[in-house]
């Protein structure tokens, strides 16, 4: 089933109690596609970078069979860079660099190939760009799912409404839940942002979690208990990439498939933090992501006997 991902590509440096990175490749982008790759081929990338984009990570795309045809390439411009520093519970974190660069005018090409997709995947970008994304497009998916930050609840409520009312599922943070909606309820916080337009909402609680909202039906899903996590960076790209991957290779967009796809994603979500970056995003097996699947369902299985 064809997916198109649409989001960053990007420059990372990252500190957490683990230690210190230079410049890596990162971007919402770049883990969604790498992460929904192991479920589904071609994954299709809309996305910018500068001429200075590491070459060999283009290569590495390319055999995962990603499509980079829709990534322009502004080859006298900067790609886009954060660097950050988590402290001590991982959860919480400082940034101390934001250079928009390239990202700061994209206007995203959807090209010829890319269309009729089926699946399509937004990643955290200004309202206004996921829009032109969806209005690009000359066939709607099956599916569209969207990410958002509270970054553009702040400086763009009124596009982000307007976005809201075209997408099926979202997918934010506690945090961001609650403030989108003004409940410090998440249940009541799911209702009133179904209310604006997505009929599944996804509220991601880091190393608590994640819930899943349609109508009047909630799924919860846990994190696994890791016994280190080197960096959260990327995990939430990671995430939806490995939950919009196993939909798409199921072509299945029931509310019980939906449940299975959480456990995907939270899985790859899982392996994504064990190391800086995409490190742990570049090779994985099968049976590894199999195995990390069945951890998951062990964590929850249990035998009971109503009286």
């Amino acid at each position: 089933m064809s997916l198109v991902v649409v989001g960053s590509m990007a420059f990372d440096a990252l500190e957490t109690p683990f230690g210190k990175t230079d410049k890596i490749v990162g971007g919402a982008a770049t883990y969604i596609s790498l992460s929904s790759s192991y479920f589904v081929k071609p994954v299709n990338v809309v996305s910018v970078v500068g001429g200075d984009f590491d070459q060999d990570h283009i290569a590495l795309m390319h055999e995962r069979n990603i499509s980079t045809e829709g990534v322009q390439v502004k080859e006298n411009e900067k790609s886009f860079f954060w660097s950050g520093r988590y402290f001590n519970d991982m959860n919480s974190r400082e940034t101390l660099v934001t250079e928009l660069n390239v990202l700061g005018d994209f206007d995203p090409i959807i090209p010829d190939s890319y269309q009729g997709c089926e699946y399509l995947m937004l990643g955290n970008l200004a309202p206004q760009v996921q829009k032109t994304v969806i209005e690009r497009l000359t066939q709607k998916p099956k599916l569209i799912v969207m990410d958002t930050m509270n970054f553009w609840m702040d400086i763009a409520l009124n596009e982000l409404m307007e976005t809201l009312k075209l997408v099926d599922v979202l997918s934010i943070n506690d945090e961001e839940a609650r403030q989108l909606s003004g409940e410090y309820s998440l249940v009541k916080a799911a209702k009133k942002i179904m209310a604006m337009g997505p009929k599944f909402l996804i509220i991601k609680k880091g190393e608590h979690g994640a819930l899943l909202f349609n109508e009047d039906k909630v799924f919860f899903a846990p994190a696994l208990p890791l016994e280190e996590v080197f960096d959260p960076t990327g995990a939430g790209d990671t995430f939806a990439g490995g939950f919009i991957g196993y939909i798409a290779s199921t072509d299945d967009i029931s509310f019980e498939n939906m449940k299975r796809a959480i456990i995907y994603g939270s899985a790859m979500a899982s392996f994504c933090v064990e190391k800086f970056g995409t490190e742990r995003l570049k090779n994985l097996s099968k049976e590894e992501i199999e195995n990390r699947v069945q951890q998951f369902v062990n964590l929850v299985a249990f035998d009971t006997v109503l009286q």
